[in-house]
């Protein structure tokens, strides 16, 4: 990581940007596995494993619109300590239930933690930012992408034991979290709101054009799903081991590690914040295009040609985590950066949780519409299918993109209408 990056945060940022690192090494010491476990240990297919993957991820995202609204009302510090003392509950629950029902709830519980504290620590890091929202938005995902890594890392060799001491230890880590935001994350003063909360949701109903961003950026969060869905299945399925997943993993959070700052700079030296996101998007949706051309003739995995084979089988994958990352690194900072652009500062929290709302709908609808493709269409000659029908929502959200920023809407509005 760039030091130097990291040195310019306030203390504050600096609180927030490490912590997010234990948030995500107890998240993704769990959270990739699941998928595999479902369907591996419980005997679930891949709609369904799909389908609990999209439950979760709408009742986090879909229930940030309260999230982000009580973090603008009632302070982001007690939103971030009171998600992560629910995510303690939650994995816990991962760790009792095998049933689809108790999954269920294991995954809603889940959900709603991400929704206390994730639109919080964003808005809080955004207000400490200042001018430079994309470049410690930048660092921001460094950290992430650090948690990423060491938290998989962690739970693969916790595998080897059972998936539920993942979720026990799962929960040791996020109680420490809880008591160390108790301690040391400093508050920050509330801004009164000079309107009601039905007030706000409908300032952000209106905003037209922060809509049409919304829309567009879905399809990040669409493609950014299928790390926990369909590569790790893929993955698993040319190699016939659980350790593939760690591996999708290890690849993506070390191009993240190492690569994230550089990219952010590289992208601002020569493009403007939203043709970044443009070239982004595409890059994403554009990663599975190495699956979609091996997919059909590469059989269930290669165990008669060894290590070389399962090298072989291995290099669509590598190739579409890569291209994947390179284009998660180009979006996200920038769209961190155009999110109180297109909304409003005022009400950060808010814009961010409708945002997430929004997105959360299209993701669990993408995910259950992967999970089912690659159940219906296992067959070598139809194997290509779902990954083409990522490679278009990709697609579609970089077109989505351009037309708003050709149009001037990614562009800064005057104070008078602010």
């Amino acid at each position: 990581m760039n030091r130097a990056a990291f040195a310019r945060l306030s203390p504050a940022a600096k609180l927030l940007v490490i912590n997010q690192f234990g948030i995500n090494v107890g998240f993704y010491m769990l959270m990739p596995f699941l998928a595999a476990y479902m369907s591996g240990n419980l005997g679930y297919g891949a709609a369904v494993v799909g389908l609990v993957l999209g439950v979760r991820n709408l009742s986090q995202q879909g229930m940030f619109l309260l999230g982000g609204t009580a973090a603008d009302r009632l302070g982001c510090r007690p939103m971030i300590i009171a998600g992560c003392a629910l995510r303690v509950v939650s994995f816990g629950l991962f760790a009792v239930f095998t049933t689809l029902p108790g999954l269920f709830a294991a995954a809603i519980l889940t959900g709603l933690a991400g929704a206390l504290f994730n639109p919080a620590v964003r808005t809080y890091l955004m207000h400490e930012a200042g001018e430079r929202r994309a470049e410690v938005f930048a660092v921001f995902n460094v950290f992430q992408h650090a948690g990423t890594l060491v938290g998989p890392l962690l739970g693969a060799a916790l595998l080897a034991v059972d998936f539920r001491v993942i979720a026990l230890v799962a929960c040791v880590a996020f109680a420490v979290l809880t008591g160390a935001q108790l301690l040391v994350l400093p508050h920050r003063e509330v801004e009164p709101q000079r309107q009601s909360v039905l007030g706000s949701w409908r300032e952000v109903v209106l905003n037209r054009r922060f809509l049409g961003f919304t829309l567009a950026l879905s399809a990040y969060f669409a493609l950014y799903n299928q790390l926990y869905l369909t590569l790790p299945l893929e993955a698993r399925r040319v190699s016939g081991a659980a350790w593939s997943i760690a591996v999708v993993f290890g690849v993506s959070t070390l191009i993240g590690v190492f690569g994230q700052v550089r990219i952010t700079e590289w992208c601002r030296a020569r493009w403007s914040s939203g043709r970044s996101i443009v070239v982004g998007l595409a890059c994403m949706g554009g990663s599975f295009v190495p699956i979609l051309l091996a997919a059909p003739v590469l059989p269930e995995r290669l165990p008669a040609a060894g290590i070389a084979g399962t090298v072989l089988a291995f290099v669509p994958v590598v190739l579409a985590i890569v291209l994947f990352t390179v284009g998660q690194a180009m979006t996200n900072p920038f769209a961190m950066e155009l999110l109180p652009t297109v909304g409003s500062e005022r009400l950060a929290g808010t814009y961010y949780g409708f945002y997430y709302l929004v997105s959360s709908l299209v993701a669990a609808a993408v995910s259950w519409l992967a999970g089912a493709l690659l159940d219906a269409f296992a067959e070598p000659g139809m194997r290509w299918l779902p990954w083409a029908v990522l490679l278009l929502v990709g697609l579609a959200g970089s077109a989505g993109t351009r037309l708003l920023e050709r149009r001037g809407a990614l562009a800064p509005r005057s104070p008078a209408d602010a």
